[in-house]
């Protein structure tokens, strides 16, 4: 039995679930938007200042945003080139065969359900933060788990079933109601711009390089992770309107207008404040606060909760994509590969993954798995960059309406870049993901590989 046998992805439309065509390259790049900016930049800029980087926290951000453009050329590519829903486990499987495409898929599934099930339990604490500005108290005893001491965690239950609701409906009533989520944080973060650039005390900035650029590389190691979410973007391939043209734009465009507003956001907030003050819970709401502007502050927290329900939504949405796509070649049970003949949407595999990750979020403490999407991430990026070179060199006939630039040396750096980042993570992530990862392999060998379609065309065809 072949377990490198591969799929050629322009044959794999399926009649009974195909996808409504609906997405533009703005609700692309929005969507894009909505998956990298969540409350990382209100929170995670001034900590690494403060800790590892100083003032030049600025160029951490650029370095982490160069690391993960040599990923997003690459997923641009093949995005354009090969499409589908699947990102990267349908890219492993026209380069790679079965077997890898199945690690990536079961890999993409861990780190998808994972972040929307981890992000829910951040969005609880800013979500009841504003609730209680607004004199409306919830018992402690429905904000956490019993683990936790508590009971269940209602907001983070809450939420994940509202998004389930929205997904059911429409890829196009998502999109929309991410667009408006997006502008509301950008919105915020704007009013932020425009206050910091009138309160810039230039010393402040001096040293700028306190922890030397040893510190610059620990805090682009850390940030890496703020700009994580633009890989989601390609798993909207089928209900893009032009993917070969519009799929790059949003991959790539989404990643450069974020690695700007990085950017900028890092350096007018060393620049109102010292960076040693910034090792607090809400570095920007704090410097805001002690210049005196209360109301920005609370609209800091308003920003956080568009930023994560966003993250939350897109990679939702995309999880459902993965799980769609590996249904219908098989490997998972065909019942999920069917697409509600209204709404045009994965309707049982919502509801399956909106169950599971609700429960899990409202009852189980997970902040010890939120390392395994850093490794899953990092493990997707590797296999996408080097199925660039591999199809580049193997099937250079393949239509590409985009091509990464400087080939092979950008996905090299690519594959380099996360490498390094993998390395630098703790071994008992490590650990946890070839666990999953063993598991994985299992099911596959005890299911997928007897049930995959290309083994059933196979079977039917010597019959």
């Amino acid at each position: 039995m072949d377990l490198f046998r591969k799929k050629d992805i322009s044959n794999s439309a399926d009649t009974e679930s195909h996808l409504a065509k609906c997405l533009t390259a703005f609700d692309l790049t929005l969507l894009g938007i909505g998956a990298i900016i969540g409350a990382g930049i209100f929170i995670l800029t001034g900590i690494v200042a403060a800790t590892h980087s100083g003032p030049a926290v600025v160029l951490s951000y650029i370095v982490a945003g160069f690391a993960c453009t040599f990923a997003a050329l690459s997923y641009a590519e093949l995005a354009a080139s090969i499409g589908g829903c699947g990102s990267a486990y349908g890219y492993a499987y026209a380069g790679f065969g079965e077997l890898l495409a199945w690690i990536v898929g079961w890999d993409l599934l861990l780190e998808y359900s994972i972040s929307v099930s981890a992000v829910s339990v951040g969005w609880s604490s800013y979500a009841n933060d504003f609730l209680a500005a607004l004199h409306i108290h919830i018992s402690p005893l429905l904000l956490h788990g019993p683990v936790d001491g508590g009971i269940f965690n209602l907001l983070s239950f809450s939420i994940i079933a509202a998004l389930t609701g929205l997904l059911i409906m429409g890829v196009k009533s998502s999109t929309r109601f991410n667009n408006i989520m997006v502008l509301i944080k950008l919105s915020v973060i704007l009013i932020f711009i425009t206050i910091a650039l009138r309160e810039v005390h230039l010393e402040n900035w001096t040293p700028f390089m306190p922890f030397g650029w040893a510190g610059v590389m620990k805090g682009a190691s850390l940030i890496f992770f703020a700009y994580v979410g633009f890989d989601a973007v390609s798993t909207a391939a089928e209900e893009a309107i032009n993917p070969q043209r519009d799929l790059p734009i949003g991959i790539i465009g989404s990643l450069l207008i974020c690695t700007v507003i990085y950017i900028v956001v890092a350096g007018l907030l060393t620049g109102i404040a010292h960076y040693s003050t910034l090792n607090v819970a809400s570095p920007i709401s704090h410097s805001l606060l002690v210049l005196g502007y209360r109301l920005a502050a609370g609209l800091v927290g308003v920003g956080a909760i568009a930023g994560l329900t966003t993250v939350m939504l897109v990679l939702f949405y995309g999880l459902t994509r993965v799980f769609l796509a590996m249904a219908r070649d098989g490997l998972l049970p065909k019942v999920f590969a069917k697409t509600h003949e209204k709404t045009h949407t994965p309707v049982r595999i919502i509801l399956l993954c909106g169950t599971l990750m609700a429960s899990l979020s409202a009852m189980i403490p997970i902040s010890d798995l939120a390392e395994l999407v850093n490794i899953g991430t990092l493990f997707a990026f590797i296999i996408v960059c080097s199925g660039v070179l591999y199809l580049r060199y193997k099937h250079p006939e393949m239509p590409r309406p985009f091509k990464t630039p400087g080939l092979p040396l950008v996905p090299v750096l690519g594959i380099i870049s996360c490498l390094y980042l993998i390395i630098n993570l703790p071994a008992i992530t490590m650990i946890r993901f070839a666990v999953w990862m063993v598991i994985g392999l299992v099911i596959y060998f005890v299911f997928s590989r007897t049930n995959s379609a290309l083994e059933v065309t196979r079977e039917c065809t010597a019959e």
